[in-house]
Order: C-alpha cells, then structure tokens, then sequence
C-alpha cells in the first residue's frame, strides 16, 4: 500500500513541475525564428511525458532539462563567462536540473556551487527565465539539453572564486564584446541571447 501512495505522490509531483515548467515556458518571449521554434518543440517534449531529468552521465535520457544563469553587473553592463573544461567553449554558468527539482532551485544550487556567490535574480527577469535553447552537445555522449537561460545580477568584484574542476577561468565583457567574440568560442546560441538581452535594456 505505501508503494502505491509513493508512486501516486511521486506522480502528482511530476504532473505539477510539468504544469510550471510548460508554464515557464509559455513565459519566454521569443526573440526570433529560432527562438519560437525551439519554444514550442519544448512544450511538446515536456506535455509528451518523455523523462525530463539526466539521471546518468552524459546522455541518459538523451534528452534533458537544464538551468542556465548569465551573471550581469547591471551598472558596467557587463556578463561572466566561464571557460567550460569538457566543452572547450566559453559559456554561461549552470547545470543539469535534478529529478523533481525546480529549475530556479538548480540555479540557487549551482550558483553557490560554481560561483561560491548568492543567485539574485535581476531586473531584466526576475526569477524568471529569459530566454530558451534547444542544443545538441558535442564530443562524446552527445545528447540534446533543453536550456532555460535565467540572468543574475552581481558586481564584477564579487565573483572572487569559482569551481576549478569545471572552469579553467572566467572572464567579464561587455556586452558588445561578446558579440564580438568569434561564435565558435562560445555557447552556439550566446550571441542570440546578448541580443535579446540588449534589446530588453534598452526597451
């Protein structure tokens, strides 16, 4: 009989973060094309019942839900970057989402892990996400992450340390610099985001 009621629980939760995920989703403005089209392949991954959580490294299931934050000081119109050991590119702090976890739950934790700072969240968002990317990773264990892109706020003297085992460094720019950065170096949809990001300041 507990079992049952364990299962039926555990159910119920899953029903309940598949309602506020799809709803967190239908809370992303597209910024263009692409945007929308990897929006709504999203809501349909996620209404589909397929397994949303990795529950083994790197690729199973092949396709999972993962909280993305870029760091921004507000004031110097800045973000972090970090320098992704196993991807070779440079790219936003963030992590793969824990079975039953919410998604602003996985940046608070990663946050703290891979930043040793606080998530605040920012005036562009809010503990909302931003922006959504459906990717396939390279090298081995490819898999696809579907990607909700939250923004922080932090001052660029704040970020004092950062996790050494999976970063080899990280960096601050502009926002015009990182569009200036080649796109190979960077999370294939980075320039993509700067954009909207852009554009959402200055609106």
């Amino acid at each position: 009989m507990n079992s049952v009621n364990a299962t039926g629980a555990s159910d119920e939760r899953d029903q309940l973060l598949r309602a506020r995920l799809t709803s967190l989703l239908e809370g992303v403005r597209p910024w263009d094309e692409q945007e929308r089209a990897h929006l709504a392949e999203a809501v349909e991954w996620v209404a589909g019942g397929a397994p949303l959580y990795r529950v083994r490294k790197p690729d199973v299931p092949p396709v999972h839900l993962v909280s993305y934050f870029v760091v921004l000081d507000e004031k110097r119109g800045e973000l972090l970057l970090v320098a992704h050991r196993k991807a070779g590119l440079w790219l936003p702090s963030g992590g793969h989402v824990e079975p039953m976890e919410d998604p602003w739950d996985t940046v608070v934790r990663e946050c703290r892990e891979e930043l040793c700072i606080a998530a605040v969240p920012s005036v562009v968002a809010g503990r909302e996400p931003f922006f959504l990317t459906v990717t396939q990773t390279r090298g081995q264990g490819r898999h696809t992450d579907v990607s909700l892109w939250y923004v922080l706020e932090a001052e660029v003297g704040s970020v004092v340390a950062f996790d050494e085992d999976e970063f080899s460094a990280i960096k601050w720019l502009s926002l015009s610099q990182v569009l200036a950065e080649p796109e190979d170096t960077l999370d294939p949809h980075m320039h993509r985001f700067t954009s909207k990001l852009m554009a959402a300041q200055s609106g």
